[in-house]
């Protein structure tokens, strides 16, 4: 994340666009769930599942606000086995921020705040039909002069119940970002 985008203040990261950045907490978990809903592509988990992952992930896990309203997040965890490796879950922006670089500034967050934390790895899963997704993960890459290869992936007949197949890719390596630390 270039300088001109990120300005810490406070433990949090002012974008371009006005927008901060942050840590969720336990009560963003009902917006993260709504925007999740709302999106109409991501498997949409329990309401409870939100506020726990708030609770239990919040330090691989960030939040876009637009003043006190959340317009969106990305939700990761470390991989206990391979804790270089954050797993990002899921991301999505509302409606309001879709085209306006809020979800490239989550992962930029994300990958500025773990990278010195040790990180050096992103994983995810997109199904092959989602262009938006598959494009975004490309352009942190890109950004990050870093690499995208495929790791795998859970074919639709390993889920119990309907479900597109899901490619497993891998992005990195990431090196710390020069003059960014992490917010605590």
């Amino acid at each position: 994340m270039s300088g001109k985008h990120a300005n810490r203040a406070n433990g949090d990261i002012r974008g371009a666009s006005g927008l901060v950045i942050d840590k969720p907490s336990t009560k963003d978990g009902a917006a993260i769930w709504r925007i999740a809903r709302d999106s109409r592509k991501l498997d949409l988990n329990s309401s409870y599942a939100y506020l726990m992952w708030c609770h239990d992930f919040a330090d691989t896990s960030l939040v876009a606000r637009a003043g006190d309203d959340v317009v969106g997040f990305v939700i990761g965890y470390r991989r206990p086995t391979a804790p270089e490796t954050v797993v990002v879950w899921q991301i999505a922006v509302g409606h309001s921020q879709r085209g306006r670089g809020t979800a490239g500034a989550l992962l930029d967050a994300l990958v500025s705040r773990l990278a010195d934390d040790g990180v050096r790895l992103m994983e995810t899963t997109i199904t092959p039909d989602n262009t938006a997704s598959n494009a975004l993960f490309a352009s942190l890459a890109q950004r990050w002069s870093t690499s995208m290869d495929r790791a795998g992936t859970f074919d639709a007949g390993e889920f119990p119940d309907e479900h597109e197949s899901e490619v497993r890719f891998r992005i990195g390596p990431f090196a710390p970002a020069p003059g960014i630390r992490s917010a605590s």
